[in-house]
């Protein structure tokens, strides 16, 4: 079932409800106020007769004829009159006898207020009239046909609205449901056009204040990032394809070299050499390419846990100095730094430690002296890192480009890698909600600076 006709439905339905009890209370009102005047008509017809009757300005036998031709055209009141001893003194009609009084009744309407009661379809009433200093017990009956009618055609017409009304309810309702939504119809339509060839392609937002302009404007926000995705992965996957044409090349043409003829010992042990070379090439690619699709996690499926800085760092120094024994890494730590919680932060020790790896073999590849020197102090809620060097440095377009998957600048070539690190590096600080930033010069060297939330 679509949501406007749910809508529709569900609004229909409410005001069928409330409507429906409204027009009850109405109903039961007008009938109870028929039931009350018809009564007032009842006591009112009752001391009429009974003072004809008990002022003899009426022969008995005269108002009895009346009674019993005025019953045959409309519902004329049946009178009763009892003394205050319970004697039947005057009845309209004692062969029909409506109310057929018992001594109870008489008793009850002698000692109490008026009583008003129902016989059948008849309404009755009893009460106490005083003449001449003596009291009298009269009652009264009629059925109330004329209010019964009126009633009746009321309820008729009431229903009959009722049921126009909810009828019209439900087409303006649906009207209105498919007004309020026929938006979301043209956003359906238009995210429906919306593929992998076009994904560039947005939302038109009408009105950005309201909940379909704020629906908008997220899948907008989502189209933005998944294009940058699909961009990056198109980028990603072609960088691949050509950083690991050249060392697959190179070692299927040294296979294909060593088969072409017989080598010496010392040729075959050569050319093994330089296809283990090519395969550590590949080998360090495949696992900077694991790691860069690690780092980009997200934060909350990543094992987490207190961490300080300054023995993440001397862990990295030892990986560093393992691998290249040439380099050389110089830690400097802040000796106003007395409280742990000052260098101890909340992240994962593993892609921490290998952002640090890679800051410092960045440092000591592009320093002549091969060195990397490392402080770590704080500034208000975070832990500062510095990774510096004198080296060659670089341009400002090499260092906004820094952080780009597989960008060379113009001095990698001295240099081996994938250029991947630094992607690396930054997709890890922002896992761990920190900064970086860079600053370079030609000639005069380069400074990363870390800016992680310290606890």
């Amino acid at each position: 079932m679509k949501i406007r006709t749910k809508l529709t439905l569900r609004y229909t339905l409410v005001t069928a409800a409330i409507v429906s009890v409204l027009i009850a209370v109405v109903l039961i009102s007008s009938d109870k106020n028929r039931e009350t005047e018809f009564y007032q008509v009842l006591e009112s017809e009752a001391i009429t007769k009974a003072h004809l009757f008990l002022n003899g300005n009426v022969d008995p036998q005269t108002m009895h004829e009346i009674y019993m031709n005025n019953r045959e055209f409309i519902n004329e009141v049946e009178v009763a009159v009892y003394d205050s001893e319970l004697e039947l003194l005057y009845h309209d009609a004692t062969e029909i006898d409506i109310v057929k009084e018992t001594p109870q009744m008489l008793h009850r309407i002698l000692e109490g207020s008026p009583l008003r009661f129902h016989q059948g379809d008849y309404q009755v009433t009893g009460l106490v009239y005083e003449f001449n200093g003596k009291n009298y017990i009269v009652t009264a009956a009629a059925y109330d046909g004329y209010g019964h009618a009126k009633q009746k055609t009321f309820a008729s017409t009431t229903i009959f609205i009722w049921v126009a009304g909810i009828l019209l309810l439900a087409g303006v309702g649906y009207l209105l449901a498919k007004a309020s939504l026929s938006p979301i119809s043209e956003i359906v339509d238009e995210v429906e056009s919306i593929t992998g060839s076009n994904i560039d392609k947005r939302l038109e937002i009408p009105n950005p204040e309201d909940e379909l302009g704020e629906l908008g404007q997220t899948f907008n926000r989502m189209l933005d990032r998944l294009e940058k995705s699909f961009d990056n992965q198109k980028m990603f996957v072609s960088n691949i394809s050509h950083e690991l044409r050249t060392p697959l090349a190179a070692l299927i043409a040294e296979m294909d070299l060593m088969l072409l003829r017989e080598h010496t010992s010392g040729e075959y042990r050569q050319a093994i050499e330089n296809m283990r070379l090519d395969a550590k090439k590949i080998e360090r690619l495949s696992l900077g390419l694991l790691d860069l699709a690690r780092a980009d996690y997200d934060s909350g499926r990543i094992t987490q846990k207190t961490c300080r800085l300054d023995e993440l760092l001397m862990d990295a120094t030892t990986v560093v100095l393992r691998a290249n024994p040439t380099f050389r890494v110089e830690l400097l730590f802040d000796d106003s730094m007395e409280e742990e919680e000052l260098i101890t932060v909340l992240g994962n020790e593993y892609l921490l430690r290998m952002a640090f790896v890679n800051l410092m073999e960045n440092n000591c590849k592009f320093s002549a002296d091969c060195t990397s020197r490392v402080n770590i102090s704080y500034f208000e809620g975070n832990s500062v890192l510095r990774f510096s060097d004198t080296g060659v440095g670089m341009s400002a377009e090499e260092a906004s480009n820094m952080f780009t998957p597989f960008y060379r600048g113009k001095n990698s070539a001295q240099t081996s890698g994938h250029d991947i690190g630094m992607a690396l590096v930054h997709k890890i600080v922002q896992l761990h909600k920190g900064t970086i930033e860079v600053y370079s010069q030609e000639g005069e060297g380069t400074v990363f600076i870390l800016h992680i939330p310290h606890i």
